[in-house]
């Protein structure tokens, strides 16, 4: 992260966050389960790293990212305790799907879990929006 600000990070990761999390509609409406779960969660992940970015923190990876934001923001109580489960549960789902042989997932879950995607990533959009 040398030739850009931290705020660059931040916009350009909400940005992804957002246009990846639109992409789901378009994997739902074809079909496309797996991808589907795959893109709720970078589109989670884009937006959790812009926060983490916003408050100094630089993680190396996936599970560094998620005990971070869990440390300063889940038990903090800026993020709701559903949304951070949520967002657990979704690095899992997208890593059983993109790894696990012979393994599809179907439209209710998928469905079922985009709502919460969605808010996930307005509640960090409005912590990195705050003041």
């Amino acid at each position: 992260m040398t030739d850009y600000r931290p705020e660059d990070y931040v916009v350009y990761r909400i940005k992804r966050a957002k246009e990846t999390i639109h992409e789901v509609d378009t994997h739902i409406e074809n079909g496309f389960w797996n991808t589907a779960i795959n893109r709720m969660y970078y589109a989670c992940f884009y937006a959790v790293g812009a926060l983490l970015v916003k408050h100094g923190v630089v993680t190396a990876s996936h599970s560094g990212a998620r005990q971070k934001f869990g440390q300063l923001f889940v038990k903090t109580g800026q993020i709701d305790k559903t949304l951070a489960k949520h967002y657990t549960k979704l690095f899992e789902k997208r890593h059983k799907g993109d790894y696990n042989d012979f393994f599809d997932y179907d439209e209710n879950t998928v469905v079922e879990m985009l709502p919460k995607s969605k808010s996930l990533i307005a509640r960090i959009e409005e912590l990195i929006n705050k003041p």
